[in-house]
Formats: C-alpha cells, structure tokens, sequence
C-alpha cells in the first residue's frame, strides 16, 4: 500500500470545486465501463502532475485485486463512499493487472500442528460467549483473573498485509483464532503462536465475527462480507462448504455477526446506501434492512424478514432525481437468541428516506421459525436520514431529517440480580433502554450516558456482568476544519479535540442508577486522529471491564469503581510473526476477545477519522 500511504491530499492544488465534483458526479451508465468511472471519479486527481499523488501510470503497475481493497476499505475509502460496487470493480480492472491474490504467509504453522487441536474451555465463538450477547466471560473460560493483570505480556503480533484497519473481530475455538480481514481473507491462527494454519478468501472485506457451528461431524464457521455473501467453511481445512448472495440489493452489507439456533443460522443486513445518497443524481433510497435464515448445512434460505415495506416512487428531488420510500431500518448488529421464546431480537438503524417506519430506531422480535415480527418496539420515532444531511440543504436530504441516532449495538438478554430478565439496548443518542422481553418490549426503565451524535452515543456494544449493565460512549468531537484539511482527513487524521469524548458508565441493571463513571482520559500527546472517545464494544470478566478509544488505548477498569488497573497502548510498531509490517491505531467496533489466558486485540481504525493499522495482538500471563 506504499504508494497510497505517501498519498497527501493536503497539497492537492486543486480546488474544493474539484473535491465536490467527486463526490457528486452525474450518474454513470447502468453498466459502467472503468474508463468512464475513471473519468467522473479519479481523472481529476491521478492525471494530475504532482509529488504526492499517484499519477494513473502508477496505478497501471498495481493489481486489480488491490485497487479494490483500497476503494473498500483503504485509503481512498471516504472518495469510493458513493461509487456502487460495479463502478469498484470497472475502475479497479480497468486500471489494474490482472491476479493480485495475497502471498502465502511466511509462518505457516508445522505439519504436527493441527487446527482445533487445543482445549474447548474457554471458547469464545461469534460476537459473545453467549447467545444472550452480554460479552462476559466466567472465570473458568477467562483463564485471567484481576490479580493477573500486571502480569499481562505481549506474546505476538499477526499484522494484516496490505490493510490499514484491523476491524474483524476474532473468534476462539478450541485453540485455533478465527478471524476477518479488510482485504477479504479469513486467516486461521493457533492461537499460542500466531502461525497460520489456513486462508480462504472471500469476495468482500470481512468485518462480522465469525461463528463457529457443529453440523454433523464437521464445524461450520458461518460469516458474512461486506457485499451481502454469506459463507460456510469447514473449520478444520477452510475449504468452502457453501456460498449464499443474499443480497437483494446492491448496496447491502454484512455487519453483525450470524447467530445459530436448531441448524439454523440467522444473517443481519446494513447498507452503504446512506453513503451512495451523496451522488445527487441517485434515486434515494430502496434498501431495507432484513435478516436471513439459512441452514448451516448447505447455506440454503429457510425465510427472508424485511424491515420496511417495498419501496415506491414518492417523489422527485429538485433537481429532478426520483425519490423511493420507505427505506433503511438496516440491521448492523448481531441479533439476539431467546430460545425460551422462540424468537430472535435485532436492533435496526434510521429510515434513509421517507414515509419513516416504526421499525426503525427499534428493538424488533423476529419469530425464528417463519420470520415474522412479533412486535417492535421503536424508542425514536420520525429519524430519516443519510449521509447528505451534514447538510441539511442537499438535494437527497430528506425534509424534517433525524439526528440519526440509530442503533449500532446488539440487545443483551440478562438477569437482574432479582432473577427479571430484561433486554438491554444502547443508542447513537447516548441512551440505554431497558425493555421486558415478556411484555412485548415494554420500557421498564432508560437513562443517558453520553451526548449522542453522528458518531456518538453508544456505537459497538455494551457488556453486562448480571449485576450492572456497563456502556462505552463516543461522543468525539471534530475540531473545525478548512477544506483541504477536511479532504486531508476523509480516512484518518481526523482534527479531533484531544480531550473530549465519551467515558465508560456502569448502570445498575435494577433500575439503571449509575454507581460509577470512568471519564475520558485526554491523549497525551495529542496527535492527529487521537481522541479519548471510547466506541468499541465493551468486554468483561469476574471484576475487570475491558474498553478500548480512539487513542489506541486498551484500558481494563474495575467492575466495582471504574478505576484503571491495566493500560496498554497499541499506537506503536510491532514485529509481527508473519514477517509483514505491523502497526497499531484506534481501537473501534469489535471489542477485546478473552478465551483460555488470552486476550486478543485489533487495532486500527481510520474508518471515521481515527489512527490507521493492522494489526492483532496477543496477549497472556505466560
């Protein structure tokens, strides 16, 4: 990615006139040709003479394969929000060489070693433990306990090659680590040395957890990309068992992480249809959020479950462009299991554009069996919203937009220290929700914990030990910024003021009093694209809270008073096992995972302004 890192944006000579034009093109043909999206999208720029922007030849020399993961997830990711995947992939072959396909890993693991080989206790498999998401881990399973915590070491570094975000949320079974790359590959770790055991490649970046599944006598990992492909390997090989489009539309992406219940695996779906809005010209917007059973044995459809209704013509814009409606009420968090009940809990996002729905902003109860609602319960009605109403004049802003204060995280389905189970739900707006699971989602209490915001609130999860409910907030704040510096800072090296941001509440799960708040603590020194926001999923074993923030710091705190005990910053250069460059950066979206004395961390988040890397880290008493 050399040639894209040297890339400084800030000494582009030309105008915001320029920068606009990119973002906002007339709409290409149904069918592109990579010229023609290489004229409206990158001439402007790469045709250009200049020191520190790579002219087209340069490109020419690079391959089609990572061209593309540069579009998705790489540095040129904020200028590619609006291109449609078609327009991804006619640039990247137009300017590309064929092939590109990632070197075999200089550490692959010894013939003696197998996958799985190592013990069961302590497995962590999927977004949680547990189906209840609640992201605890008992002692037993932890293999860590709160006195060890001084003796925590860095045992390896696994860097991801070609990547500037480490997003994909590991899992651990029976030894072996699991886990999702921006590029699209799929590594399988041992997990006491970091060698690799096996890659797949998938056909999108991989950012959901990946959930391990016993069918027959083989285990199925189950996972979804970021094009709406779902997968079933075999856990032992990597070999693909199935492959399932479940995409109906061609912004979806997949998010959350699939849940298993009865052979049967369930797939959320979000969209990048809120980012395709800033083309002026698109016909804003169609998606809908849904959730897709399929059988882990052959990836086969039991049912598919929409969010909203079909959408029709609404309207024009007033430049001419036709509007649809109802849209959005994606799904960007892993669903919930309740088996008691038979039904499934997702939390869904804002309408992208009107009529809005009342299953957005909602905790919504899926029957597992037919896919049918069982009810919603929504806690902001009237949120419409997508990526143009920054400002709120912009041709696809809807009238009247939402603050878009949508839900990001799972549900937890807990117990109170009184034996109630509840639901527990966190928020953009920086409020938490408890809801009774037995009386159709009803409100039983709600308290604020941040200031909410775009990026703020409650964003990746919450945790809960059974006695408190323990919720990480945003809530970054962007210092004002000229435009050049805003195009400098679309992927890392947000202006972000040092000290403020969101801190780590626990509630108590009773009636969601507060017995403590960890307040952020400021980076030091500030630098660009540190902040103290903390918006990772939060983490917990017997006494100890893990949370990770956009400085790159990984913070354990304790359960009873919300006092630091361990502080680990990633923001520094490792020798990773597989020879590769290895850096660390913010820590957002999956939190720290915890299995067998280990604790596995990735770091690297530029995605909306933060510190660039690609790195996991290892960590262990031993």
């Amino acid at each position: 990615m050399e040639v894209f890192i040297r890339l400084d944006v800030s000494a582009m000579k030309h105008s915001l006139t320029v920068f606009t034009a990119l973002l906002f093109p007339a709409v290409l043909s149904a069918a592109p040709s990579g010229e023609e999206v290489y004229r409206a999208r990158c001439a402007a720029c790469h045709d250009q003479s200049s020191e520190r922007i790579p002219p087209r030849a340069a490109l020419q020399k690079l391959s089609s394969a990572r061209i593309l993961r540069t579009l998705d997830f790489g540095l040129m990711m904020g200028i590619a929000y609006p291109l449609k995947r078609d327009e991804r992939e006619a640039v990247a072959n137009f300017l590309g060489v064929a092939g590109g396909q990632l070197a075999t890993p200089k550490n692959v693991c010894s013939a003696g070693k197998r996958p799985m080989a190592g013990a069961s206790a302590g497995n962590w498999a999927g977004w949680s433990p547990a189906d209840d998401n609640a992201r605890y881990v008992s002692g037993s399973q932890a293999g860590i306990n709160i006195g060890q915590l001084s003796k925590l070491k860095l045992k390896w570094a696994f860097a991801f090659p070609g990547d500037i975000m480490a997003f994909g949320a590991p899992t651990v079974f029976n030894g072996t680590v699991f886990t999702g790359s921006a590029s699209g590959v799929i590594y399988a770790l041992d997990a006491q040395t970091g060698c690799t055991h096996w890659t797949y490649e998938a056909n999108g970046p991989v950012r959901s957890a990946i959930l391990t599944v016993r069918s027959g006598s083989r285990t199925v990992l189950t996972f979804g990309d970021q094009i709406g492909w779902a997968y079933g390997l075999d856990a032992a090989t990597g070999r693909q068992i199935w492959r399932t489009h479940i995409a109906d539309h061609e912004a979806t992406r997949l998010t959350g992480s699939p849940v298993e219940h009865a052979g049967v695996v369930f797939i959320p779906a979000a969209s990048w249809e809120e980012t395709r809005a800033l083309d002026t010209q698109y016909p804003c917007c169609t998606f809908r959020g849904n959730v897709t059973a399929l059988r882990v044995s052959d990836g086969s459809v039991v049912w598919k479950s929409f969010m909203v209704d079909t959408p029709a013509k609404t309207g024009a814009t007033k430049i001419g462009t036709p509007t649809y409606g109802p849209s959005g009420a994606g799904i960007w968090s892993t669903p919930t299991v309740d088996a008691k009940r038979g039904v499934l809990y997702v939390t869904t996002g804002d309408n992208y554009s009107h009529p809005n729905t009342k299953t957005s902003d909602a905790v919504v109860a899926i029957d597992m069996k037919t896919g049918k609602i069982a009810w919603s319960r929504q806690v902001l009605p009237g949120d419409v919203y997508n990526s143009t109403c920054v400002d709120k004049s912009a041709v696809n802003c809807p009238q009247d937009a939402g603050p878009d204060y949508d839900f990001g995280s799972s549900a937890l389905l807990v117990h109170t220290p009184e034996g109630k189970e509840i639901l527990l739900a966190g928020q953009k707006s920086g409020m938490v929700f408890a809801l009774d699971p037995a009386e159709d989602g009803q409100i039983l209490w709600e308290k604020r914990v941040g200031k909410g915001g775009l990026n703020g609130g409650v964003q990746w999860g919450m945790a809960s030990d059974g006695q408190k409910v323990y919720a990480a907030t945003g809530d970054a704040k962007r210092i004002p910024q000229t435009p050049a510096e805003r195009l400098a800072s679309l992927v890392g090296n947000a202006n972000y003021d040092p000290a403020a941001g969101g801190g780590l509440t626990a509630l108590r799960l009773t009636d969601g009093s507060q017995t403590w708040f960890a307040p952020p603590q400021a980076c030091s020194p500030p630098r660009p694209g540190c902040s103290p926001a903390r918006e990772g999923a939060v983490t917990i074993i017997p006494g100890v809270v893990f949370s990770g923030s956009l400085d790159g710091h990984m913070r354990a705190f304790d359960a009873e008073n919300g006092k630091v005990l361990w502080d680990f910053d990633t923001v520094r250069d490792f020798t990773a096992v597989n020879g590769v460059a290895a850096k660390g950066g913010s820590l957002d979206g999956a939190g720290p995972v915890i299995s067998g004395g280990m604790i596995f961390i990735n770091s690297g988040y530029p995605r909306n302004g933060g510190m660039a890397g690609n790195v996991l880290l290892a960590f262990g008493t031993e």
